[in-house]
């Protein structure tokens, strides 16, 4: 359906996100090729930043819960790698690299807790096909209508998209990252409406099989240019009509508005030091639909200074003595 002006209906779609705030980001290792150890973290800065962008979920209907965030974790704000969770099924992450290991106890803890919300039930061990699948969630794993697009090539493996296959009963669709600058899918590529499965992606990031096959998949996807890519402008999360994206992005900002929807540009520039932006930060919770019928989201959860107030204490903005991951 098209509007008077001839674009696209867009529909705004209510969301369930979980996220963790900065409170000890920091740049202490290169685990990815946007990470500087040599330079400085403002977390003072990075705290307000990531403040703003929960404000803009909420000002626009979105449930945020918030996990705690620990010490010596210092890239827990990027909770999209924590868990992937589809119609209520949980799969907890295996990470790729030791230093962000423990952060997969603090989110199967939170979804064990948690998981009456959205109607989940037991947490499967996360490498239960293969003891060599590395799952990634979120970073690699992107969910459609029916289908899931899941990346692979430098983080999440071939066995766990066959995990995540057996576990939701989706067919998962692999495609192969070769840059090491886009080392996770959401960094490539981006759902912009999960109901219609229209997507934005960057096609230098993956292989000549996986471009061939995203182009005949997508026929009327929005192809993002170098600058918008390297601008983290894929990193990006939509409810359908609203498109929370990067501020560094030019032209795929302009191509969502033409495409009919409403992008809201949220600056997340301290926490790209990181290698991540507006999607790492945010890990969506999609319900079953039993549980979706019959969830209240309390009127407190629409309330940011009392919980994350109680996250976040007063720090240095340079990087603390001794810090680690």
């Amino acid at each position: 359906m098209l509007n008077l002006i001839g674009r696209p209906m867009r529909r705004a779609r209510l969301r369930h996100y979980l996220m963790c705030p900065p409170t000890y980001f920091d740049v202490v290792d290169s685990i990815n090729p946007w990470m500087d150890p040599s330079g400085q973290v403002d977390r003072r800065l990075a705290i307000r930043q990531w403040s703003g962008l929960v404000e803009a979920y909420r000002s626009t209907g979105h449930r945020v819960d918030l996990l705690q965030p620990l010490p010596g974790m210092p890239d827990m704000v990027f909770a999209a790698n924590g868990a992937t969770v589809v119609d209520g099924h949980t799969l907890p992450a295996k990470f790729a690299n030791k230093q962000r290991a423990a952060e997969v106890v603090v989110h199967a803890e939170w979804h064990r807790r948690n998981g009456i919300l959205y109607g989940g039930g037991d947490l499967p061990r996360p490498n239960a096909v293969n003891e060599a699948a590395v799952n990634e969630a979120e970073g690699d794993f992107a969910v459609l209508s029916r289908r899931i697009l899941a990346g692979y090539g430098f983080r999440t493996s071939l066995q766990a998209h066959r995990e995540l296959a057996i576990l939701t009963g989706r067919e998962v669709i692999s495609l192969e990252l070769i840059d090491p600058r886009w080392f996770h899918l959401d960094l490539a590529l981006s759902v912009l409406d999960d109901e219609r499965d229209h997507v934005a992606y960057y096609p230098e990031a993956f292989s000549l099989p996986s471009r061939e096959l995203l182009a005949e998949l997508f026929p009327d996807a929005f192809i993002a240019n170098q600058h918008d890519a390297y601008a983290f402008g894929l990193n990006a999360v939509s409810d359908g009509l609203h498109v929370f994206i990067p501020s560094g992005a030019r032209q795929l900002r302009e191509d969502l508005a033409a495409g009919g929807y409403w992008p809201i540009s949220v600056d997340l520039s301290e926490l790209i030091k990181g290698g991540g932006s507006v999607k790492c930060c945010t890990q969506e919770i999609r319900p079953a639909l039993i549980a979706l019928r019959n969830t209240v989201v309390p009127r407190s959860t629409v309330a940011l200074s009392d919980d994350v107030s109680s996250l976040v204490p007063t720090i240095p903005s340079q990087r603390s003595a001794g810090a680690s991951s």
